[in-house]
């Protein structure tokens, strides 16, 4: 049956009144709290419930709200400030109130008081959790008493997955997680990206990013998400990938949203390898807490030993990365002004990690018990465990740094030389650890034309007569003469003393017996009596007539000595 398509007009026109007073209604109608709270806008309803206390139209419940969104907001001091209100207001009507004092005051680090306000709340699962993570920070005897009282249920198993990350746990917190996954799985889109944080933190970045894609698939604007997606992007690629991923963030997030703008700050500094570090990371010590040890790590590899070591000594390190920060940083300090406790310090820390359960075979894990040996000078042990890792890092420079130390150290010298050659960052060419290194593999390797190019590259310095005395003394006891006599003749006019005369005038007559036996060019002895005509030493006349004898009888051109 075939319907009319017009429409039968309204008796004098009432319906259609109706509906536009009521669609206008419903445009001007002004939000609800709840709205605001429900969509998480929580700067919005911010605005609202202060708008509706400068009317005087507000009551303890809406104060409850408006704590509750500055908490949300990460603005833990304003939410104290009204609790604390609310309980000199009615202390027994809002007794239950002590909880969320106690959860602003753990979020503001002031974990004593925390404890002591948790106490105050009457019992219940959510006083038991808080003061299980209270003491996760205090004590670790409290700890297992408050882990007795969990119950099988999501928010007490979510809690004791916490505890776990936090000790660096991560493989327990993923087993909770997923067993949380398998009942409830839609209810808790939020797990993907926990369980994707403990692959991360377990250096499995591509099972990190599969498992993170699910949570973006379905929230593609969760700060948390964008920003683990950065960071995921950083460790597989490289900064600027990562950047680029940030952006998006930097782009969503509100002017009123600063936990979201502290977290690109830090991680743009992160991302661009310490850029901005100085500027950016030391206000944010207190309220992110990776940025005290990426300040740690710039200072560093910015040869800031001592600013390092006074930023991490105090802290009480709990995870392997601070203790691993711990030992770099005593291990720097103590090289650097020849500290043995330092450096046996330093040795306990890696030894910690290296040995641990949780470690022992990851790559960190080894590479700390590679240092404890280093500074032990047990290069068989260290070569041990750097070649268990050679595989994954390579192309690492200070991998490389330290594998070629370790293999001159013992007397490997060949492969020594391949990885000091492979090394491309200029800050470690510099070094001149590197490069009295890498000269004496060039000796060994009979290339002391090699050793002496880094020697004429270098500046004049303390270390480039250090590095002149090391070719001066290595080439003698190895017999190649020549540069041997070179190095000691620059030696002998900076300092003319006995030793290096008496280093200078061995090469020299080295050189004239390797010309004698053919094993050195003959063209070399016009330089070996250029050299021994500058030295002052009352010798020098004898060595060189014979010399000049010995020329003329078997017809060698030397021009000003004849």
């Amino acid at each position: 049956m075939l319907m009319s398509r017009s429409k039968p007009e309204p008796a004098s026109g009432t319906s259609d009144r109706k509906v536009s007073r009521s669609s206008k209604k419903k445009q001007n109608a002004l939000p609800k709290l709840m709205d605001f709270i429900v969509s998480r806008d929580y700067t919005g309803a911010i605005t609202l419930v202060e708008f509706e206390k400068s009317l005087n139209r507000s009551s303890p419940e809406q104060d409850l709200w408006l704590a509750y969104s500055y908490f949300h907001l990460t603005d833990y001091k304003k939410a104290l400030a009204i609790y604390e209100d609310l309980l000199q207001l009615d202390a027994e009507k809002y007794r239950c109130l002590h909880v969320n004092v106690a959860a602003c005051q753990f979020f503001l680090g002031n974990f004593a008081t925390a404890e002591e306000a948790g106490k105050k709340a009457p019992d219940s699962p959510l006083k038991f959790r808080t003061l299980f993570h209270i003491a996760g920070k205090t004590s670790e005897e409290a700890t297992k008493e408050y882990h007795q009282r969990l119950r099988d249920v999501v928010e007490d198993q979510l809690s004791l997955a916490a505890i776990h990350y936090l000790r660096g746990h991560h493989q327990e917190a993923i087993d909770i997680y997923k067993k949380l996954l398998l009942q409830k799985a839609r209810d808790y889109w939020a797990l993907h990206v926990y369980v994707a944080l403990c692959y991360y933190k377990l250096d499995y970045y591509d099972v990190a990013a599969q498992v993170l894609s699910q949570y973006v698939g379905v929230y593609p604007d969760s700060a948390t998400a964008i920003n683990l997606k950065a960071c995921i992007y950083c460790r597989l690629y490289n900064g600027k990938s990562a950047e680029a991923e940030l952006r998006v963030l930097d782009e969503q997030a509100s002017p009123s949203f600063k936990y979201a703008q502290d977290l690109i700050k830090h991680n743009l500094v992160v991302f661009r390898s310490g850029e901005g570090a100085l500027q950016v990371l030391p206000p944010l010590i207190d309220i992110i807490p990776e940025a005290r040890l990426n300040l740690v790590i710039y200072y560093l590899k910015n040869d800031g030993y001592q600013e390092a070591y006074d930023l991490i000594k105090d802290v009480e390190a709990t995870t392997p990365s601070e203790y691993v920060l711990k030992g770099v940083a005593n291990a720097a300090l103590g090289q650097e002004v020849g500290s043995k406790e330092l450096s046996r310090t330093a040795q306990q820390y890696f030894q910690l990690v290296g040995g641990s359960a949780s470690e022992c075979d990851t790559i960190p894990g080894r590479q700390c018990m590679a240092s404890c040996f280093f500074l032990m000078n047990q290069f068989q042990d260290v070569l041990v465990y750097l070649t268990s890792v050679k595989t994954y890092i390579y192309t690492d420079d200070s991998f490389n740094f330290n594998f070629g130390q370790a293999k001159a150290a013992l007397g490997q010298y060949k492969e020594a030389e391949e990885y000091l050659m492979a090394i491309q960052t200029e800050k470690i060419k510099s070094d001149y650890i590197f490069q009295s290194w890498l000269a004496r593999c060039h000796i060994m390797n009979q290339k002391p034309s090699m050793a002496w190019e880094l020697y004429v590259k270098m500046e004049t310095s303390q270390e480039s007569f250090s590095l002149l005395t090391l070719i001066a003394n290595d080439c003698y006891r190895t017999g190649q003469f020549y540069y041997a006599a070179k190095a000691f003749d620059v030696l002998d006019r900076i300092e003319p003393t006995s030793e290096n005369w008496e280093g200078k005038r061995g090469a020299c007559i080295g050189v004239f017996q390797m010309i004698i036996a053919q094993r050195e060019s003959r063209d070399t002895l016009k330089e070996v009596l250029r050299m021994l005509r500058q030295s002052s030493n009352p010798q020098v006349d004898y060595i060189q007539r014979t010399m000049v004898r010995w020329a003329k009888a078997n017809v060698v051109p030397i021009d000003d000595f004849e």
